[in-house]
């Protein structure tokens, strides 16, 4: 049955694409929604980007139609597209929303109208608010998320390091001697990806592994340190073999906080600084309490300090393992006074070329599906890009595990030859740490 999707303004904000993501089926846009996409439309900033995209694609698909009652048709196996205005505001919706003039009480309203004039239909509600689909649905409106890139198997991106039991200990020691084990010796089933890290075990003796698809092999993971960081457990083990590998050019490390994501990343760049011209360490700036960067006190690089600090943290660490007034610490400190060694947020790098760049993109569960996408084709020759996030600490409020651009970078990148995923479990930051993270 042909279905009529109304889209709210933070959809479009997320993907300026998505009137073409929905089949032959039939899109509205509010008019208030295009009200509010005028506000957005000056800035830096992603949203702002999309804003414009949106409003430049309706302007050239609009002209010499009536999009307000024959609506422009969007192209073959495509719906028609509408920009429907408020036509009345319900009595009985005084009576539960008091502001008549709020952005979604209005939406609310015209998805009421059109459900009324099109009652053999399916209309939907379509927005990544979670308060607005659950007032959608009180007032007796369908509404949805937005599905158009999430992830629908997230429990195979997020799980821990894939263990292979009951292995022979002769195969155990045969892959230590050679350095290497072919994979059906092994008697597991299912085929790993490729560069997929695995624990083979007997119960007893382990041994490290990382998977090559091209010849079906097991490779040992020797445990390695870099820049005075060592790796806890096998999982940082893991993630610094991935962060050291040439051929690697696209990392993602994944794990709640404490389990040492940024600090191996940093780590493993600094040990592979002479091959790289630069390296950047980003973040996008999520603004706290509804306050953006003009509130904070100071110019430019002041209100910008305070999210940045947590990299500045971990080269502290770096420093202090290696000792503050050793050749290696003086070392980064030079780099960062020569740029060698940038750290910035993450609009910054808008429009700009990254070759030979280890690029370190540090909180990026707060990014969306199209914003790592910019990223990653920034990229330029022998650039190495790593990702790293925590998807249980995600500020945005119109992102969730399965829509964030690192859980969709992970899933559409899984088996590519040149990527590799680690998810860090256990904590290593400090015992009271791990047992907050894990209690609390």
């Amino acid at each position: 049955m042909k279905k009529t999707y109304i889209l709210d303004t933070n959809v479009i904000l997320h993907d300026y694409d998505a009137i073409y993501n929905f089949e032959d089926n039939d899109i509205v846009i509010p008019i208030v929604v295009l009200e509010e996409l005028d506000k957005f439309k000056k800035g830096n900033g992603i949203i702002n980007y999309n804003a414009r995209q949106i409003m430049r694609e309706l302007d050239k698909i609009s002209e010499d139609f009536d999009v307000f009652t024959a609506g422009i048709s969007l192209g073959n196996n495509q719906g028609t597209l509408f920009v429907k205005t408020v036509h009345r505001f319900p009595e009985d919706f005084k009576l539960s929303f008091s502001e008549e003039e709020y952005a979604d009480t209005k939406i609310l309203s015209i998805a009421l109208y059109i459900q009324e004039e099109l009652k053999n239909e399916t209309v939907i509600l379509v927005t990544q608010d979670v308060n607005l689909r659950l007032k959608a649905r009180a007032v007796g409106v369908k509404a949805q998320d937005y599905k158009t890139g999430k992830v629908t198997d997230i429990d195979k991106i997020y799980k821990e390091i894939n263990t292979f039991v009951n292995i022979d200990i002769a195969l155990i020691d045969q892959l230590y001697k050679d350095g290497y084990l072919s994979f059906d010796k092994t008697g597991v089933q299912d085929e790993p990806y490729c560069n997929e890290y695995i624990l083979l075990t007997d119960g007893n003796s382990t041994a490290l592994s990382f998977y090559d698809n091209k010849d079906k092999r097991l490779y040992i993971v020797k445990k390695s340190h870099a820049y005075h960081i060592k790796p806890r457990n096998s999982e940082q083990t893991f993630a610094l073999d991935a962060l050291m590998r040439k051929n690697i050019q696209l990392v993602t490390l994944t794990g709640k906080a404490g389990t040492g994501k940024t600090l191996l990343a940093l780590a493993a760049a600094l040990e592979q600084s002479h091959k790289f011209y630069q390296i950047m360490l980003a973040r996008p700036i999520v603004a706290l309490s509804d306050k953006d960067l003009g509130y904070l006190p100071g110019d430019a690089n002041e209100k910008i300090r305070p999210y940045m600090q947590p990299l500045f943290d971990n080269l502290t660490v770096i420093k202090q393992n290696a000792g503050f007034t050793s050749k290696d610490s003086t070392k980064i400190d030079d780099m960062i006074k020569e740029e060698k060694l940038l750290i910035t947020p993450l609009a910054y790098i808008r429009g700009r070329s990254l070759a030979n760049t280890f690029f370190i993109i540090d909180e990026a569960q707060n990014l969306t599906p199209h914003e790592v996408k910019t990223i990653i084709t920034r990229a330029g020759e022998d650039t190495k890009i790593v990702f790293t996030g925590d998807i249980e600490q995600i500020d945005s409020p119109y992102l969730d595990d399965r829509s964030n651009g690192l859980s969709y970078l992970t899933d559409k990148m899984k088996g590519q030859e040149i990527f590799a995923h680690v998810n860090l479990v256990k904590g290593e930051r400090s015992k009271l740490a791990e047992l907050a993270s894990r209690l609390l």
